[in-house]
């Protein structure tokens, strides 16, 4: 036991005796007490420093400078980002967990160039280890999929926590979400300049024909005008489409919670384009039951999912065909919750095109589609309400024999629990 130790248990046990005897009790008595608080203060001094296990020498205290490169080793394994040490020999010497999970060919004493084939990041790691300065970097990699990395690289002095001669630190910040974010950004610019370009060159191209040498010229006028309202329609519905995207992107992750029947929803939206299938020489088949299939949701986004899927049908299964809007059978892919179809018997869709048709102005034939009135944010659209909703969007396609769109939602109220399936009664068949 050190010394100030024993002084601080001699000045306790004394001060424990005197009191002992100040107490207007026996001498025996004062000499038990006195004894107990000098047996405490004992024993809780040999709590605190307890002795190494016999035959066992006791661990020398460890220095400031090991305490110091402790904590860095275990700051370094704590760091989100992936970081690598390479020795001066090119050999990966410690990689931090961050490290391993990003690059899955990494493996203790790797070379750094087998580690990473891409040439920006072997020159700035080679030009570090020659001339020991700090550089940036960006390099990408193929590997599965292409992903993009920035980079840095610098001199590590000698330290007792990754070894005791300098070496190379590489900081790597892996940035394909955020470069993936960006290019979908610009890409959407460009489309929307470009779809709102097109129709407007046509309308101001027009205005200047009816200014110069169309100007009395009655029939011509009367055509051009003709033109250039489809135009301007077109601009608008396409401004109509970003504005309810924008406004669907704003709350996309406020889940709706009031409870309506998917069904109704359907039948209403398909009934409210009854008119334009009469029109357009199209069948308009309902087969849902008028209530049941409650779900949570916003009524009026998802009466916009189907308002789109239906006309789209419409649009593109061509004159005499059939659109059906029917309840899907229960699918062990989709547990637990509703679906409806929306179906065609049309042309259908070439299978390259079915997983990219929901991606904002996409379109499988470009001239068609503006020639019909589309904008291409549709699709886009309901797969935006359904992201909100927390539904999914299942695209089935053959070639020549149409395509059936099921919007799938989870169930809610008391068909949460329930898995039967809604079957439609005959008298539930309506034709539009």
């Amino acid at each position: 036991m050190p010394k100030w130790r024993i002084s601080v248990l001699a000045f306790a046990v004394a001060a424990a005796m005197a009191l002992a005897a100040a107490l207007p009790v026996s001498p025996i008595l004062a000499f038990l007490l006195g004894g107990a608080g000098a047996l405490i203060v004992a024993v809780a001094f040999h709590r605190r420093d307890p002795p190494p296990p016999a035959g066992e020498p006791p661990a020398p205290p460890r220095s400031e400078p090991e305490r110091s490169s402790a904590s860095a080793r275990a700051l370094v394994e704590k760091l989100p980002s992936p970081l690598l040490i390479i020795a001066r020999t090119g050999r990966v010497s410690y990689a931090n967990p961050a490290a391993h999970k990003a690059l899955p060919r990494l493996q203790p004493g790797v070379h750094f160039a087998n580690l990473i084939r891409a040439p920006a990041f072997v020159e700035a790691v080679g030009a570090t280890l020659a001339d020991e300065d700090e550089r940036s970097f960006q390099f990408t990699t193929h590997q599965g999929r292409e992903r993009f990395f920035e980079a840095r690289v610098g001199l590590l002095p000698a330290d007792a926590a990754f070894g005791p001669e300098a070496q190379v630190i590489v900081q790597i910040e892996d940035r394909t979400e955020a470069r993936r974010a960006e290019q979908l950004r610009s890409d959407f610019i460009a489309n929307a300049s470009h779809e709102l370009r097109t129709p407007l060159a046509s309308i101001i191209g027009y205005i200047e024909t009816l200014q110069n040498h169309a100007r009395n010229d009655e029939a011509a006028r009367e055509k051009f005008l003709g033109i250039m309202g489809r135009e301007a329609a077109r601009m608008q519905r396409l401004v109509d489409d970003l504005m309810s995207l924008s406004r669907i992107e704003l709350n996309e992750h406020d889940r709706p919670g009031e409870e309506w029947s998917l069904n109704q929803i359907a039948a209403d939206s398909a009934s409210a384009l009854a008119p334009l299938a009469r029109q357009q020489g199209l069948n308009l088949e309902i087969e849902l039951a008028p209530s049941g299939a409650t779900v949570l949701g916003d009524r009026d986004q998802l009466a916009q999912v189907f308002a789109n899927l239906i006309d789209n049908a419409m649009k593109y299964a061509g004159p005499a065909c059939t659109v059906r809007l029917f309840t899907a059978a229960p699918s062990k892919a989709h547990p637990n919750r509703h679906g409806v179809t929306v179906a065609d018997d049309g042309p259908g869709i070439a299978r390259e095109h079915v997983h990219r048709i929901t991606e904002r102005f996409y379109r499988v034939n470009v001239s068609s589609s503006r020639n019909k009135g589309g904008t291409g944010l549709g699709l886009a659209i309901v797969k935006h309400i359904l992201n909100r909703h927390e539904g999914r969007l299942e695209i089935v396609s053959t070639v020549g024999k149409g395509s059936a769109f099921t919007v799938w939602l989870p169930r809610g109220g008391t068909d949460r629990t329930s898995e039967k399936p809604v079957v439609p009664a005959m008298s539930d068949r309506r034709t539009a």
